[in-house]
């Protein structure tokens, strides 16, 4: 167990009323200088420094909860973040702090161990939302490419030995209520009790707390992934490639051929490396939503249901299977989606990998320019994924080779796999 000394004689309830501390450290969203701005602060270091709600870590919270619990970590232990600053300097942009741009991150995220350096040194438990570093993939689909010399090693973003050289950041979410709510088109107290009702009660200071207009939920963040030169993706003059995924851990990790997103994915990186090796930059933005952010569960469930009806998997009744399970047909409403992109910079992307109508709608209405709109090759297409990938171009999917008649197309029997 831990230490009895780092542990309190009783427990606060923060949703008592007059039980949170005055805001010692408010946040104003959007200002442009980070220190008027205020830091995030989601963990509890002394009474009034906390203004969120929620916690930083997300659902990883739950993990830390344990590793205390257990006694392997001491609950009042602080970050050292020592040689932990980005590997690249990305920002300021003036999406920053332009009105309502950037609502679901704070852009700030990735300086806050520099900019609140002071306020970390006096005891206050300030943790980066953001961190950015270096790495390489090596990705077997693209190996021939590379060997072939069709995706040639330039030495600089393909190496020599196959390997591809990116930039990555991970981005947690830091949700602004206020924007969020207008994002949606509906009052931050609708938005705050919804919030409150749908997670159980787990966040009373949504309804108790007004004053703190800062979210922490506890749900997957973002990876992105940039190819070439970092200074190229907010460089009109030099050409974009970009493709927004969603995560998809069966096809995405292990090949599953019920879909599309893997080849996908792939056919994304590729399309971002030949941006890159031709001076412009290429972007993934890989987001955690799996299942159409319905969980894998319902995911795997509405397999189930699309693989036994009568008639087999179809296109026709693609969307119908899934709403059926899970009483919508997909919960990851881009509207926050574009966020992030705004956080780089971005004012057009060039060439935009993806068919989806939802994702490209979304990135157009925030004020980004789309130039053309990739498709994923039809040789790229597992013949099990043709049920999905009809059904999307019938549902408004970018299609420029048609939509073929949804009703002749069905996939394998759930007694074949």
């Amino acid at each position: 167990m831990a230490p009895a000394q780092n542990r309190p004689s009783h427990i606060r309830l923060t949703s008592h009323p007059g039980a949170g501390a005055p805001l010692r450290m408010t946040v104003a969203w959007g200002e442009a200088d980070p220190r008027e701005r205020g830091p995030v602060i989601g963990t509890v270091s002394r009474p009034g420094d906390r203004n969120a709600i929620g916690t930083h870590g997300g659902s990883y919270a739950l993990y830390r909860a344990l590793a205390v619990s257990s006694g392997a970590l001491n609950p009042i232990q602080r970050p050292d973040l020592t040689n932990t600053a980005p590997v690249i300097g990305i920002g300021p942009f003036p999406q920053w702090s332009e009105p309502g741009r950037i609502v679901s991150l704070d852009p700030w995220g990735h300086l806050s161990g520099d900019i609140f350096a002071d306020f970390i040194a006096e005891g206050v438990d300030i943790r980066p939302t953001i961190a950015i570093t270096k790495a390489h993939l090596t990705l077997p689909e693209l190996m021939p490419l590379i060997e072939s010399g069709r995706l040639p090693a330039d030495g600089t973003v393909v190496k020599p030995s196959g390997e591809i050289a990116v930039v990555k950041a991970a981005v947690d979410p830091v949700w602004y209520l206020p924007g969020i709510a207008e994002r949606f088109s509906v009052s931050e107290e609708q938005l705050r009790r919804t919030l409150f009702e749908q997670t159980a009660g787990m966040y009373p200071e949504l309804v108790t707390r007004p004053d703190i207009d800062i979210f922490l939920p506890p749900i997957g963040g973002i990876t992105l992934y940039i190819f070439g030169d970092p200074a190229a993706v907010a460089d009109p003059a030099r050409k974009l490639t970009c493709r927004v995924h969603d995560e998809c851990n069966g096809s995405d990790v292990f090949g599953s051929d019920i879909c599309t997103c893997r080849p996908y994915l792939i056919h994304g990186i590729e399309e971002c490396v030949r941006s890159a090796q031709a001076g412009g930059a290429g972007l993934i933005v890989y987001n955690r939503k799996e299942g159409r952010a319905l969980g894998e569960v319902t995911k795997f469930l509405v397999y189930n249901a699309r693989k036994r009806q009568e008639g087999g998997d179809q296109a026709s009744t693609y969307f119908e299977r899934t709403e059926c399970v899970a009483g919508v047909q997909d919960a990851r409403f881009q509207q926050l989606m574009p966020d992030v992109l705004h956080w780089l910079g971005i004012r057009r992307i060039d060439r935009f990998v993806s068919m989806s109508n939802m994702k490209h709608d979304a990135i157009v209405r925030s004020g980004i320019e789309i130039g053309e709109r990739v498709p994923i090759p039809s040789e790229l297409v597992p013949a099990d994924a043709q049920v999905e990938i009809e059904a999307k171009k019938a549902a408004g999917y970018y299609a420029p080779d048609g939509v073929a008649d949804t009703s002749q197309v069905v996939g394998r029997p759930i007694d074949q796999y």
